[in-house]
């Protein structure tokens, strides 16, 4: 977008109009279009490739501008197709970028009324007519201009057939003929037309280069606004110009003639980020009461349930943008109360903290818009939140109980310490001091183990010439990365006799009706040795992987009913035990084996936060 007005017929471009009583209100949108390549803003590298191309004389047949909207798609178009025609008589008489003086065409080109330059609107005109009417007429010389110029807008919206009767025109148009595309949703277009075409991705606009742009907007107007007004439109503009535009109308009419950040917020529904600020707090200390307290007040104030839990997530985004990022914290869209106290609770909260609290606002989010009862929904949401964030994390837990330190319940490691300032006593020190990391390998019978990443894994011995049992046989077919014969061994095979040359088994249903015939003839190869591989009527053992999922069975009877994971259990309401795997080593057998299977789980790290621990699972979780 432009900070010069567009003009009117009979006025130079860039200049103010004279006032006129009758003439109609024309929208900032409108008034502010840019008119040429200067007046375009956050859209350098298009420019630039432009100019050069201009520059060069590499001037392609068609280009196609893709962006979200409002981003200045056909206004580019625009802007290109005056520089195709521009001319100056007796001084200018080629294309040109350089658009400082209106040109012979320009004035009707930029408002959309010149003979040779035809816009398009692909949503109502998909058809193959409509698409042949401008193949038959893209083979006239243009009237007056120099090149005819077709500007063919939301172009994703041709039918199938509309593009084919395109192609062949648009690989090999006339001398005279331009196509400009714009769209929105570049997927939808056939890629025989992206190979055609010249692409531009027109990218949005930044949030201070639009406070910037509605600055310089509203002193122009003569407007009186306050700076936080202006980033809260040019956020909820989300990168579009032209909405920004609309939504900084819309706020001038809001309030006759001034814009201020509470107008704008009340205009737009949004809470006010002070407040959310503090219910975020809340929160973060475990506040229960203070944060429906808090939430209660704006809810009586008219603020919209899922509105403040969307607020309540963006600025938990942007604290931990300022956490992996301090410089986030200049962002003017945001004002001078967000900005510093994002910074402090940047340094006293953790990363795994603000994950959390992330993961409970998105699923919450959804919760409430799909509630009957949004309030009471969001209540809930935050009492979620706000319980979560006084326990301590898993491997904080589990360190807890091994080290035999007592109770782990509510209050004993706040993330957010009510007193204020520093980061928090004990959970700090907790999290100086994180779990060893696990690495998880395999057994030559597959069953996993876990150990430590410390350790040094012991070498695997090499493929013995006898293979006297069915888990050498296993493991040789490891060895020689065959995954798919492994999965049958497994899976497929109950074993009825095994001994070095010879194998009888009973397949199970689902095993392949060529597997005997495979595995003898690899077993051949393997070990330079003739092998008997034969089917069974008998009975045989169970396969490999009905043995270990009894073995693992066995194991999670023995830990559900070990003190300690009781002890887990009861202070961690609606928790269940997901998987146990053996440990191996001293400092395992030394555990108990509930903790130790706790720690090896503790290794992986899902959502790929924190040094090493698991990410906190929420208990009310329903997918847990």
């Amino acid at each position: 977008m432009d900070s010069s007005p567009e003009t009117e017929p009979g006025f130079a471009l860039g200049t103010p109009e004279p006032a006129a009583a009758a003439a109609p209100y024309r929208v900032l949108a409108r008034k502010y279009r840019p008119q040429s390549f200067a007046d375009l803003i956050g859209q350098e590298a298009m420019v630039r490739t432009l100019s050069n191309a201009f520059d060069t004389g590499r001037i392609a047949q068609a280009y196609l501008f893709t962006g979200v909207r409002g981003v200045g798609k056909t206004t580019t178009a625009r802007i290109l197709a005056r520089a195709l025609n521009y001319e100056l008589p007796g001084e200018v008489d080629r294309p040109s970028i350089h658009l400082d003086r209106p040109g012979t065409h320009c004035q009707a080109i930029m408002e959309g009324r010149h003979v040779d330059v035809m816009e398009i609107d692909a949503a109502s005109h998909t058809g193959i007519d409509d698409v042949r009417q401008i193949t038959d007429g893209a083979r006239y010389a243009p009237v007056s201009a120099r090149y005819k110029v077709y500007i063919v807008d939301e172009v994703h919206m041709l039918s199938e057939k509309a593009w084919n009767a395109f192609l062949k025109t648009l690989e090999e148009p006339p001398a005279h003929v331009k196509f400009m595309f714009a769209t929105t949703e570049i997927r939808k277009v056939p890629v025989t037309v992206l190979s055609r075409c010249q692409r531009f991705d027109l990218r949005r606009v930044e949030a201070d280069v639009l406070v910037n742009h509605l600055s310089g907007i509203c002193a122009r107007e003569g407007v009186t606004v306050e700076a936080d007004a202006l980033g809260l439109i040019a956020r909820a503009g989300e990168g579009s110009v032209r909405d920004s535009l609309s939504m900084l109308d819309q706020a001038i009419a809001h309030g006759a003639g001034t814009v201020t950040a509470e107008n704008v917020r009340r205009m737009l529904g949004l809470a006010d980020r002070t407040r959310i600020i503090d219910l975020f707090e809340h929160l973060m200390k475990g506040d229960v009461a203070a944060a429906m307290a808090e939430f209660k007040s704006q809810y009586d104030d008219g603020a919209d349930p899922e509105i403040v839990l969307g607020e309540l997530a963006e600025f938990v985004h942007f604290v931990t943008r300022i956490k992996v990022a301090p410089a986030a914290a200049d962002d003017v869209a945001f004002s001078e109360t967000e900005r510093s106290r994002g910074r402090d609770f940047a340094a006293r909260l953790s990363h795994r903290v603000l994950a959390r609290a992330w993961q409970m606002l998105m699923k919450g989010i959804e919760e409430v818009a799909r509630s009957p009862k949004p309030l009471a929904s969001a209540d809930m949401v935050l009492v979620r939140i706000a319980y979560a964030a006084d326990l301590p994390t898993p491997d904080e837990a589990l360190r807890m109980l091994a080290d035999g330190s007592g109770a782990v319940g509510a209050g004993t490691a706040p993330r957010l310490p009510s007193g204020g300032g520093g980061g928090g006593g004990a959970s700090a020190q907790a999290m100086a001091a994180p779990a060893p990391r696990l690495a998880t390998v395999a057994r030559p019978e597959g069953a996993p183990v876990a150990m430590r990443e410390q350790a040094q894994a012991t070498p695997a011995a090499q493929p013995h010439v006898v293979l006297a049992t069915f888990a050498d046989i296993i493991k040789l077919a490891a060895e020689k990365r065959d995954v798919r014969l492994k999965q049958q061994l497994e899976g497929d095979m109950h074993v009825v006799r095994c001994e070095d040359g010879r194998l009888d088994f009973r397949p199970t249903r689902s095993a392949a009706p060529t597997l005997a015939g495979d595995l003898q003839k690899k077993l051949t190869d393997w070990t330079g040795r003739r092998w008997v591989v034969t089917i069974s009527s008998e009975q045989g053992e169970q396969t490999v992987r009905e043995r270990l999922a009894a073995e693992q069975a066995d194991r999670e009877r023995g830990v559900l009913a070990h003190p300690t994971v009781q002890a887990v259990l009861a202070k961690f309401p609606g928790a269940e035990i997901v998987a146990v795997r053996p440990l191996e080593g001293a400092a395992e057998a030394e555990a108990s084996p509930a903790v130790a299977a706790a720690v090896a789980s503790a290794g992986e790290d899902d959502e790929g936060y924190g040094d090493g621990g698991w990410e906190p699972v929420d208990p009310w979780d329903d997918d847990f």
